[in-house]
């Protein structure tokens, strides 16, 4: 497989750009509003979300590329994981503003054994991991802790392969 890879994931929320930029500015922080540490690996930045700064997820590693408060996080993936590529939160305006649209996009090229294990498993994973992050938006917004939701029976299955590695 050669092609790159374009996932994008986007969900409106019923909170004005600014309220839901705040989800997004709390990522890797201790108030960590918007990934879903309670089910995925955490996400961690060695000097929090400023350009510059190091980390990942689990064994997915990146850094900060670019960074508008409330509006946007870029995070270009590393030369020790296998996608060239990157992946960002954006906040929209929604076409009233008092609704936002969050979009998440991952932009990039695999290479090595990810060609193959991207579409095979690691989409999968991914996919899942953003929709968790979404709903958490979503529940934090109307004040209600968040509830992951079942994840389909492939899903649960490579999460219990991946953690027999």
């Amino acid at each position: 497989m050669g092609r790159g890879i374009q996932n994008v994931h986007e969900r409106v929320l019923g909170a004005p750009p600014a309220v839901v930029g705040e989800r997004v500015d709390s990522l890797s922080s201790r108030e960590d509003r918007l990934w879903p540490n309670r089910r995925w690996p955490a996400m961690r930045l060695d000097r929090g979300l400023a350009v510059g700064s190091d980390g990942g997820h689990g064994p997915v590693r990146y850094g900060v590329v670019r960074y508008e408060p409330g509006q946007l996080v870029a995070f270009a993936f590393t030369s020790r994981f296998p996608i060239a590529g990157e992946h960002r939160f954006e906040v929209l305006a929604g076409p009233d503003g008092g609704t936002s649209l969050l979009r998440h996009t991952l932009e990039g090229r695999p290479r090595g054994g990810l060609r193959v294990g991207w579409p095979l498993c690691f989409r999968w994973l991914h996919d899942a991991l953003i929709e968790d992050a979404f709903d958490r938006a979503e529940a934090e917004l109307a004040g209600v802790e968040w509830q992951p939701r079942k994840l389909p029976a492939h899903v649960r299955t490579l999460r219990w392969l991946a953690g027999r590695l």
